[in-house]
């Protein structure tokens, strides 16, 4: 993406103050009934970059459509977090960025849920057996054509990492509670092949998160808290 940030601000309507605890029963409740119970691989994905830039959709339907999973991990603490990682510098897309765990869908994969354990172990070396699945967020749409399919995991506090040098700098944990109040969300805005781009954006202490995992992160609030 080239050009200059031209317009930070919050979203229309989502002054709401940021900050109050949130309960990890609770959001359990509230996910197992709210989430969906099986993965969006059909229709025309509603959720993506094209939201916010409407532009965008006209350019992905000349792309080839390829899935692709991620891991939203939600870790089982006294105050929720989830974890999060920063992107090699050295990788040709994305580079530097923070995402969540994830990948191209592969044909062995067991669907999207495979695809997100499986990478969620190549890139953090984070076992599949301290992850329950708890549901999937509506597809998500890139500009890319990647059709995002988000799988939402409980993990175990008592996980252990190694990351792949080759995919992932670094792993950290932010407080669910500060992701999922409204008025942390953010749109920001940049000229991108001779259009404005929209995005979603959230800054954690000097971590800033924006683009398709802060898009995927609106849609967790979205549907489960809004």
């Amino acid at each position: 993406m080239n050009g200059v940030s031209v317009n930070v601000s919050p979203i229309p309507g989502m002054e709401a103050a940021a900050g109050a605890p949130l309960d990890l029963d609770d959001f359990l409740m509230r996910a197992r009934t709210r989430l969906l119970a099986s993965p969006d691989l059909d229709g025309d994905p509603v959720r993506g970059d094209h939201e916010l830039t409407p532009e965008i959709r006209a350019l992905v339907a000349a792309l080839p459509a390829r899935g692709a999973a991620v891991l939203v991990p939600i870790v089982a603490r006294a105050r929720p977090t989830v974890l999060l990682t920063l992107r090699s510098a050295h990788l040709s897309s994305h580079a530097a960025q923070i995402a969540f765990p994830g990948g191209k869908i592969d044909p062995e994969d067991d669907g999207p849920l495979g695809a997100a354990l499986r990478e969620a172990q190549e890139e953090v070396g984070l076992a599949p057996a301290l992850v329950a699945p708890l549901g999937y967020l509506d597809a998500y749409l890139s500009r890319t054509g990647y059709r995002i399919v988000p799988v939402v995991g409980l993990v175990q506090p008592e996980f252990g990492l190694t990351l792949n040098p080759g995919e992932v700098d670094e792993a950290f944990e932010v407080p669910l509670d500060f992701l999922m109040s409204p008025g942390n969300h953010q749109r920001e805005s940049r000229e991108w092949l001779g259009m404005m781009r929209t995005f979603h954006a959230m800054t954690y202490e000097k971590r800033r998160i924006w683009g398709i995992t802060a898009g995927i992160l609106r849609s967790l609030y979205e549907r489960i808290y809004a």
